[in-house]
């Protein structure tokens, strides 16, 4: 050792008369093999040899006694162990401590392997098959590698837990290096959940979350009746949209009805008969907005709907088990109960023209309940005798 020797083949040829030599120290040389044609031929009786501290780099294996039992290649230049090499049937202990390797070497020509070194490598994610490709190997020495702390390095962990206390300094040597937030943490404190590192676990999961998600939110939309809603919005933003395409004579938004009336038409008796006349005769009459008189040809219902209800300066409904069936009832209150916070005003007059049970007002009219659970609103009364008193709370409402 420590002398200036550089071609392993020759060395090699050096002891091939040497019939008695066992061990060899070829240690601190500058010693190197380019894994040329030329063949090395080392003494039979050669079974220890110490090649660490050279410049030996992987073809190194294609250079080494046949019989040897405990080979150090400690602090060389080796990236990696060929898988073709000869094989080296007796080897029981290999340092390949303070080389460059990426990964655990396999077995499959140390059949015989004991004790392995592989300490001060770069060594990130040590496979985990490492024991079943090498049965015979009594301890590992893998600490003091950069390791980085992921699903990969989980098995490897586990390895430990199964190997029976087959890692040497375990666990004071093997700490994580990355990544930068678990950097100093031991390997045996490293957990990872199961669902995080099974990918195709992960992603039955997100699928199933995904699945569930949708049904809730299919369920809560029909339950709710969102499309509902946003069928009645789009219609409601295209009108005011062709609104402000219109030329300046037609955008004239100055109240022209005291109130707009909303009802269903199985109640148009009632409207027809009892509250037009009672609002329009004598004086002060009142002007209102009814659907029958008032909407123009040749324009779409909504936009006649949104017209009616921004030129009145109130809206009257009138609420019965029949209103509450009708569609075109709720789009009149969806469109005024938007008036109703855009404006901040008061405009909305309820009419309870029959008792509606709540039972009977679906999902979707959540803003009639509410509104009738918190707005004041006029019964009308079966007794003759009260009907003046109640058109007078009307008009004085209007």
């Amino acid at each position: 050792k420590r002398n200036k020797f550089e071609s392993l083949p020759k060395v090699s040829f050096m002891t091939s008369y040497m019939k008695s030599l066992q061990y060899l120290d070829m240690s601190n040389n500058l010693l190197s093999h380019d894994g040329a044609a030329v063949q090395c031929q080392w003494a039979e009786s050669l079974t220890e040899l110490d090649l660490s501290s050279n410049q030996l780099t992987d073809a190194v294996f294609e250079c080494l006694p046949v019989n040897i039992a405990k080979l150090d290649l400690q602090n060389n230049q080796i990236t990696n162990v060929p898988t073709g090499m000869a094989e080296l049937q007796a080897l029981k202990e290999l340092n390949l401590a303070s080389n460059r390797l990426a990964d655990l070497p396999g077995c499959g020509g140390f059949r015989s392997l004991e004790l392995l070194n592989i300490e001060l490598n770069s060594i990130l994610t040590p496979s985990a098959d490492f024991f079943q490709s090498c049965p015979r190997v009594k301890e590992l020495q893998a600490g003091h590698n950069p390791f980085k702390c992921s699903c990969e390095l989980q098995d490897f962990v586990r390895l430990e837990r199964r190997s029976g206390g087959k890692l040497a300094g375990w666990p004071a040597a093997y700490v994580c290096e990355y990544p930068e937030g678990l950097r100093g943490t031991q390997l045996k404190d490293f957990h990872l959940t199961e669902l995080a590192c099974n990918t195709v676990l992960l992603l039955v999961t997100a699928l199933l979350l995904t699945l569930v998600l949708v049904a809730v939110v299919a369920f809560l939309c029909l339950y709710l009746d969102v499309p509902w809603y946003v069928r009645m919005t789009w219609q409601w933003t295209q009108t005011k949209r062709r609104a402000r395409h219109q030329r300046p004579e037609e955008q004239e938004t100055v109240l022209q009805f005291h109130a707009f009336i909303s009802y269903s038409e199985r109640d148009s008796l009632w409207v027809k008969n009892e509250l037009i006349p009672n609002l329009e005769k004598g004086e002060g009459c009142i002007r209102l907005c009814q659907h029958e008189r008032n909407f123009i040809p040749g324009k779409s219902i909504v936009e006649n709907i949104v017209n009616c209800i921004e030129k009145s300066y109130k809206s009257i409904f009138v609420l019965s088990p029949n209103f509450v069936q009708s569609e075109w009832c709720h789009y009149e209150l969806y469109f005024a109960h938007h008036k109703l916070f855009s404006e901040n005003s008061n405009s909305l007059i309820l009419i309870l023209l029959e008792p509606i049970a709540p039972h009977m007002i679906p999902a979707r009219y959540h803003k009639l309940k509410a509104l009738m659970a918190k707005r004041t609103y006029l019964e009308w009364p079966k007794e003759r005798a009260k009907h003046a008193l109640f058109w007078a709370n009307l008009r004085a409402a209007i």
